[in-house]
């Protein structure tokens, strides 16, 4: 080690020093030379000490350094053996070379030196074979963090058990926020006395109040049908995994006058913030409510939704006064624009092609001009039927306009009316529903995740057999005198037949109400089963698919076209196939798979109640009704397809959930 009196900043001032000193000694001696003898001794003296104090204290930090390095030793080698940190050595055949004995503790053993990765423990090659640098695993039922070296062929193992165990607790212990609604309170206690309608509130009270003892729920009930409840996320997974039962045992035990009371939860979960959880709560309320209510909401952070529930038909609860207020307000959206557009869904039925003509009487009716957006390529068998009949009436065809010329007409002033579907992905042209800011949404179906962003207005109910009704219900309350000619009415009154299957499916009172109105009007029947009479070429089609139908378990009927074959099938047929095959002893839901052309596979579904298709649909982006479902996948084989429906039906059977 070189001198402390070696060092630059040290070295040169000595010497100068030094220097003057002998210098002065010299001048010293010269005029007094027996002084200048004594300096002498003196400076060598000095000298001669400063020489011994370097060297002892040279020796004095070697023996330091000595010392050090030792105790550093010691410590890394003591870091190394006995630190709670794994340290594992592999070679390139994932033989393990050394491990530290942390590391072999943790695994019980004496040691591990000379086996194989794969033995010992199998989920570390693929980590090391993949591009991640680090990642948590579990071994032996501990969690640790390893940190992977490829160059040096190194891997860390921290112990992150306990600080899992913290995030987890922390986790279950997250505040959940519910919003509890009875759907049809008012509806089942109308009429009723007050010692039955206390009865009632008392059933419901205790049902709700023992759920929530069970399960640890705070439950307030903020008025004669709404309550709220604080709960956390541990809580909330044991209610998922029970699906909820709190729904069928109110609906079971809630029974006035062949009526029973239905829940709609909403919920909140999944953030710190009081103000986010009851608004992410409501929003969940409210898409419960517009699915058609008995059911659970649970609205993610990350925009994606859980349902539960849902198992039974929504009841008839919309009233006239509702149908008359949203005729005014349409009637007033409409005499503000310049124009109305009024646009259905991809491949449109007869639901949407009727209900589109009726929004087009308003729109007359109202001194507007009115135009409906179709794509004639994208139309089957039976609505271009009802296209050729509509033809020959020139004044009611010359109103149909192809999606670039709606693009061309369209102003800022114009309204867009969305009817039969409110999904966006769906609409015939989405450019066509960016571009016009005023938008109307009139649907029957349950509402989904996916929606029409800000809508002037929205006219959405579940409990209507088909948006053709709807229409022909705002007919009925416009203002102004109405004159409907028969193709017209015609064409509303195919959309009720096709979507109610001749009145058998969703049908209410309201539906022969607005079936009558149309009948009124000039509405032909046998033009209808005109429209609806099938091919032989369509029959056989069907028949070819019934015959390759698997049954599953619980009397699920899935049928596919022959993967082999290169025929396509319109989404009638898909749907017909559906119902034919539903309509056969011991199914209770069925499933029909076929290709509808080169890069489409389309895929009906239909039940008898007990099995909520519009779940299983949805969990494909789908869509529909409880009994009546569809959707389309893209760039997926039929094969594929079929795999696809089959994991979606085994998740809704295990769980009933969709995410």
């Amino acid at each position: 080690m070189p001198s402390f009196y070696e060092k630059p900043f040290i070295r040169y001032p000595l010497f100068a020093l030094i220097g003057l000193t002998a210098i002065s000694i010299i001048i010293i001696f010269y005029y007094r030379w027996m002084i200048g003898v004594a300096g002498v001794f003196l400076l060598g003296a000095i000298l001669f000490l400063l020489k011994i104090a370097d060297k002892k204290l040279k020796v004095e930090m070697e023996t330091y350094i000595s010392t050090l390095s030792y105790r550093l030793k010691r410590v890394g080698e003591e870091a190394l053996m006995e630190m709670p940190i794994g340290i594992m050595l592999f070679n390139e055949h994932y033989h393990i070379e050394w491990t530290n004995p942390f590391l072999t503790s943790c695994f019980h053993e004496d040691t591990l030196v000379g086996r194989s990765m794969y033995d010992v423990a199998e989920s570390l090659v693929p980590l090391v074979k993949q591009e991640v640098d680090t990642e948590t695993i579990t071994l032996h039922e501990r969690k640790f963090k390893v940190i992977i070296k490829r160059e040096e062929r190194l891997l860390y193992f921290f112990d992150v058990t306990e600080q899992t165990e913290i995030e987890k607790q922390y986790e279950d212990e997250r505040t959940v926020l519910a919003l509890i609604f009875l759907d049809n309170y008012d509806e089942v206690t109308q009429g009723l006395d007050d010692q039955t309608k206390s009865t009632i509130n008392s059933q419901v009270t205790s049902l709700l109040n023992k759920w929530a003892t069970d399960n640890g729920i705070f439950l307030k009930r903020t008025s004669s049908e709404r309550f709220m409840a604080i709960l956390n996320e541990n809580i909330l997974i044991k209610l998922e995994k029970g699906k909820f039962s709190i729904l069928d045992e109110v609906r079971e035990q809630t029974t006035v006058q062949n009526i029973s009371l239905t829940l709609s939860i909403g919920i909140g979960s999944g953030v710190p913030s009081l103000t986010e959880l009851g608004d992410l709560a409501q929003s969940s309320l409210d898409l419960a409510l517009g699915r058609g209510g008995d059911q659970v909401a649970i609205k993610q952070t990350n925009g994606k939704v859980k349902f539960y529930g849902g198992k039974t038909n929504p009841m008839e609860k919309r009233t006239r006064v509702r149908a008359r207020v949203i005729s005014h307000a349409l009637t007033e959206i409409i005499s503000e624009s310049d124009k109305v557009i009024i646009m259905g869904h991809k491949y449109p039925d007869m639901d949407s092609i009727g209900s589109a003509i009726g929004i087009l009487k308003v729109a007359q009716v109202n001194e507007k001009e009115g135009f409906i957006v179709l794509d004639q390529n994208e139309i089957d068998t039976g609505v271009q039927r009802l296209i050729q009949e509509v033809k020959q009436h020139s004044d009611l065809w010359s109103r149909f306009i192809t999606r670039e010329e709606a693009l061309e007409i369209s102003t800022d002033d114009t309204v867009l009316i969305v009817v039969d579907t409110h999904k966006p992905s769906l609409v015939i042209d989405e450019k066509l529903l960016n571009k016009v800011d005023n938008v109307v949404v009139i649907d029957h179906h349950r509402r989904g995740e996916e929606f029409i962003k800000d809508p002037l207005l929205v006219y959405m109910e579940p409990y209507a057999s088909s948006t053709a009704e709807l229409v022909t219900e705002l007919l009925e309350y416009q203002t102004k005198r109405l004159k409907m000619n028969m193709i017209e009415a015609t064409s509303l009154l195919a959309g009720i037949i096709v979507d109610t299957k001749s009145f058998t499916l969703r049908t209410g009172s309201r539906t022969f109400d607005a079936a009558s109105y149309l009948r009124s009007k000039g509405a032909d029947t046998i033009l209808v089963q005109k429209f609806m009479r099938e091919d032989i070429d369509h029959y056989v089609k069907r028949s070819k698919i019934i015959q390759n139908t698997n049954m599953l378990k619980d009397g699920i009927a899935i049928a596919k076209s022959d993967p082999d074959s290169e025929d396509y099938f319109d989404q009638v047929i898909i749907a017909q196939t559906a119902d034919t095959l539903l309509a056969m002893s011991g199914v209770v839901a069925s499933f029909v798979l076929a290709r509808r052309n080169e890069h489409t596979i389309g895929i009906s579904a239909r039940s008898l109640g007990d099995i909520n298709v519009q779940l299983i649909m949805e969990a494909l982006d789908g869509g529909g009704h409880l009994t009546n479902a569809a959707t389309q996948l893209e760039h997926v084989s039929l094969l594929e397809a079929e795999e696809r429906l089959n994991h979606a039906i085994e998740e809704y059977l295990e769980g009933g959930t969709k995410s």
